[in-house]
């Protein structure tokens, strides 16, 4: 099956964004799709850089774009590509090879008993954290979505309600689409109290407080703030905190019956209205800062007026010397500040 799929792909090639570590730096190349590997080459003198076995490639950002792919699940090496048909034909290849590998496909309920049992035993005795990733490694969109959704509704018992004047939620969406994409599914919501600073949760759902559009003369620091939680919630995956909160017991549950029991998000509000706030690596901040067009200069002032611990976001601004694209247009910028007015 998997030559099958393959053969239509032959000779498939591509221009992507690799990073060779988490410290590199992002640099053009050539991606190739060969009979057993993704070969990654120099764009002018078509020297190979790296060969990708097809069945450990893996995307670390499924249904985001441009697609994420990394060589297996370590941290490390990934590369970007936002090409529509190379992105297909490596998703149809990896499912190809997996379907043609060996698996109790036919045993699967008796064969997931089994495995499920397994990992009780090992994380009763040994590895609760191990349990946690697995768990939230396995869980669909629509479940990560109602699982944020009831940790958001936990939240609100702090906050209040979510601002929703009508102009207001107009202008937050084109925010949120201006920040994010159109087509990337995150919802922002903003609230009145109880939240000093931007949180990430699962769905792809991103709390802002009222206080990043009080008394400021743009959206530039809302815009901000969001953007870099959303990071942080990629780079660490939101769900494991809360399955954390949620407890061994519930997070089994989940993992077996692919339900939350409502009582385990409880209290996870205060988890969140106390969590730190989230501050990914300088470089990718910078990077996408400027792939979004948001200044990273308005951001690092706002979370450190000092600029100690923010200089090199300050300095590095890929925006100093030019102005971004507008955030929103000035009307939607006073509906906006009025989101929390109804």
């Amino acid at each position: 099956m998997a030559n099958t799929a393959l053969s239509k792909y032959e000779k498939l090639e591509c221009s992507g964004l690799r990073r060779e570590n988490a410290q590199g730096q992002r640099r053009e190349v050539i991606a190739s799709l060969g009979a057993t590997s993704l070969i990654l080459s120099e764009p002018k003198q078509e020297i190979a850089l790296s060969h990708w076995s097809l069945p450990a490639v893996k995307r670390l950002n499924p249904g985001e774009m441009p697609a994420l792919f990394a060589p297996g699940t370590a941290e490390g090496e990934t590369i970007e590509i936002d090409d529509a048909e190379m992105i297909t034909a490596l998703e149809t290849v990896h499912a190809a090879i997996r379907a043609a590998s060996p698996h109790p496909g036919r045993l699967r309920n008796s064969f997931l008993g089994v495995v499920a049992l397994g990992i009780l035993a090992i994380g009763v005795f040994w590895l609760p954290d191990a349990l946690e990733q697995h768990t939230a490694s396995f869980l669909p969109p629509t479940t990560r979505q109602e699982i944020g959704g009831a940790a958001l509704a936990d939240l609100t018992r702090l906050t209040g309600q979510p601002c929703s004047a009508k102009d207001g939620q107009a202008a937050l969406k084109k925010l949120s689409d201006r920040i994010f994409g159109a087509g990337a599914g995150v919802e922002m919501v903003v609230v009145r109290t109880g939240l000093t600073q931007a949180q990430s949760l699962p769905g792809r759902i991103v709390v802002v407080p009222e206080s990043y559009l009080a008394e400021q003369d743009g959206p530039e620091t809302a815009a901000g703030f969001a953007l870099a939680a959303r990071i942080a919630g990629e780079l660490n995956d939101t769900m494991i905190p809360l399955l954390h909160h949620a407890g061994f017991v519930a997070t089994f549950r989940l993992l077996t019956s692919g339900a939350l029991p409502a009582s385990a998000v409880a209290g996870y509000g205060d988890v969140l209205v106390a969590a730190p706030a989230p501050s990914p690596p300088d470089d990718f901040l910078l990077a996408r800062f400027e792939a979004a067009g948001i200044a990273t200069a308005p951001y690092a002032t706002a979370r450190d007026p000092s600029g100690a611990t923010t200089a090199a976001l300050i300095e590095g601004d890929p925006f100093s010397n030019v102005v971004p694209p507008a955030l929103l247009l000035d009307g939607d910028w006073v509906s906006l500040q009025d989101i929390c007015t109804n």
